[in-house]
């Protein structure tokens, strides 16, 4: 599954809020996956989310893992899809998530990559795997520092 992160306009946000069923929330996802522009409002994180969210929760893909306001940069928020991942995370979690992140660094990020649980993870684990995650976080780290800026709130998709 591939990752990506959208922050969305308050237009954009009330228009998904009221989508009525998966459907309605797919057709919403494909108009702001053409309109991406010059990629500003969104991050690509590959398969890297994975990890990212295991390190920022408590190792695990539970989206109620973890703590607020790490847990919420990939799959914490609420879950507006039930076949696939589509997270929205409001603008005032946004400027929280946005806050917290800027306090990990790579040291701290290594330590809980380290210690995701191998038995559960389809990543290498090694060191390429690791260096992969942290460029790939810090990507989300400065995305959610613009969509904090911007007042925006985020949705994440996995598909």
């Amino acid at each position: 599954m591939l990752g990506v992160h959208f922050a969305i306009t308050s237009e954009q946000r009330e228009r998904l809020l009221l989508a009525a069923d998966d459907d309605t929330v797919g057709e919403f996802l494909e108009e702001i996956e053409e309109s991406r522009g010059d990629g500003a409002w969104t991050v690509d994180t590959d398969k890297a989310w994975d990890a990212i969210h295991r390190c920022l929760s408590d190792g695990t893909l539970d989206p109620d893992g973890g703590r607020y306001p790490l847990s919420h940069a990939v799959l914490g928020g609420r879950h507006l899809h039930d076949d696939c991942y589509v997270v929205y995370v409001s603008a005032d979690e946004v400027r929280d998530v946005a806050e917290a992140l800027r306090s990990v660094d790579r040291t701290w990020l290594r330590r809980r990559f380290d210690a995701i649980d191998g038995r559960d993870y389809d990543g290498a684990q090694d060191d390429d795997d690791f260096d992969y995650t942290w460029s790939n976080f810090v990507d989300v780290q400065r995305f959610y520092d613009r969509a904090a800026e911007a007042a925006r709130s985020v949705v994440f998709t996995a598909t």
